[in-house]
């Protein structure tokens, strides 16, 4: 998965961090190295969620003076290149774009106020009251430069943990973006790109996809 979403990505990204549970650090490495781009690969002490995952890497990831900064969940392979064309071409001096998908029985739905704006997330993980068509993120986001070094560690800082898992989640700093400035969606290119691999099942509908496309 990680070789292909370099693949994937290589022709919009200068660099690479990825973050790893401690336990994994070596053989990420090793696999990262081979691909052949410049990389950092960090540890995550503890598994406490991926709003500190994502300021770990944003914190590293500052360090090659980007213009932008990506952040994507490792295990998002169904992305397609065209929707990936669509994000670079539609970032402008948003401080947060992410393409989306609308679905049926959604496991992420972003709320939004009368004039459109982003204003919460439910997350079926947490327990939350799910419509039964929503619009879910795809693991996919581009942030700014200030975004991600101000807004998002000022956000970190006082985010607690959601009472379902107990982690600190990402997706409610969309919102918090949305309040402080622009925050763009994209219609994704396919509904499956939604899909990430946790399972088996996901495995097979998300190869079979592939291979066909």
């Amino acid at each position: 998965m990680l070789t292909w979403l370099v693949s994937l990505y290589r022709p919009w990204i200068s660099g690479l961090v990825v973050v790893v549970n401690p336990s994994a650090r070596e053989a990420v490495q090793t696999v990262i190295d081979g691909c052949q781009i410049p990389n950092v690969v960090v540890a995550q002490p503890q598994p406490t969620g991926m709003l500190d995952a994502v300021v770990l890497g944003c914190a590293s990831a500052t360090g090659w003076s980007p213009d932008r900064i990506w952040v994507t969940w490792c295990d998002q392979v169904a992305v397609h290149p065209d929707t990936v064309k669509r994000l670079a071409e539609s970032e402008d001096d948003t401080a947060v774009a992410l393409p989306m998908v609308t679905r049926d029985a959604p496991y992420i739905h972003f709320d939004r106020d009368a004039a459109g704006r982003i204003v919460s997330v439910r997350q079926r993980r947490e327990g939350h009251v799910m419509p039964a068509r929503g619009d879910s993120d795809m693991g996919l986001f581009s942030l700014s430069v200030r975004t991600a070094v101000e807004d998002l560690p000022a956000f970190a800082g006082t985010a607690l943990a959601d009472a379902g898992t107990g982690e600190r989640n990402f997706l409610p700093f969309i919102a918090y973006a949305a309040a402080r400035g622009t925050v763009a969606t994209i219609a994704a290119t396919e509904d499956i790109e939604a899909v990430g691999v946790n399972t088996p099942d996901d495995l097979a509908l998300v190869e079979a996809h592939l291979l066909a496309r």
